[in-house]
């Protein structure tokens, strides 16, 4: 017996197939359409320099990861992790597992040891159902998990870059940042679908 599509389902198949970003990805051999997401971000943030210690949470398939290497170079370190796997990226310690079980979390803290961490950056979401009242609250409860992962990790003037659904709580989530960065920025990159509610949170300048 064949499988039943979803309308939804078979709706975001046509939407991805025709996605610029989509087939651009591909033509240039990247991981995922995410990296044109960073890569905007970047270009008008200067998010990233050369040496610094970036912590990438929700990194599969890897495109965050990638990006940013590329930049900070050889002397530079990045932790990855994701529930999912990712192949390897060199110069990318990858971590699998679920970043809510205290193991896991253990296991970053440990690859730190002494480290300075400059940047903690969030691509996490969870799984999309459609409804918002289920997805928004999800999408909070991972972003919450960053900023925590940040405020543990992060040196003082350290920047945290997270996605997060906007609806019912994000303006909560906002003003909760403001107590402990000095700068706050919403970015929407070009390559975020118009559609969607996901927003990018820049908060630098961590007040130690």
């Amino acid at each position: 017996m064949k499988k039943k599509h979803s309308y939804s389902s078979i709706r975001w198949l046509k939407r991805n197939f025709k996605d610029h970003f989509v087939k651009s990805a591909r033509l240039n051999n990247l991981r995922s359409r995410a990296w044109f997401k960073l890569h905007d971000i970047h270009l008008k943030y200067c998010l990233f320099y050369r040496g610094m210690n970036v912590i990438d949470l929700g990194s599969a398939p890897g495109s965050w990861s990638k990006y940013a290497i590329n930049i900070i170079g050889r002397n530079g370190h990045i932790i990855s992790c994701d529930i999912n796997t990712m192949s390897p990226i060199p110069g990318v310690y990858f971590l699998q597992g679920n970043i809510l079980k205290e193991e896991i979390f253990s296991k970053i803290l440990n690859r730190i040891k002494n480290k300075k961490i400059h940047l903690v950056m969030s691509d996490m979401s969870p799984n999309i159902t459609g409804i918002p009242s289920i997805d928004i609250p999800k999408s909070l409860t991972l972003a919450k998990l960053a900023m925590k992962i940040a405020m543990l990790t992060l040196y003082q003037k350290g920047t945290l870059l997270v996605k997060v659904f906007q609806g019912l709580g994000f303006l909560d989530f906002l003003n909760k940042l403001g107590f402990f960065f000095n700068t706050i920025k919403i970015c929407k990159p070009n390559a975020s679908r118009n559609h969607s509610r996901e927003v990018f949170i820049l908060a630098r300048d961590f007040k130690k």
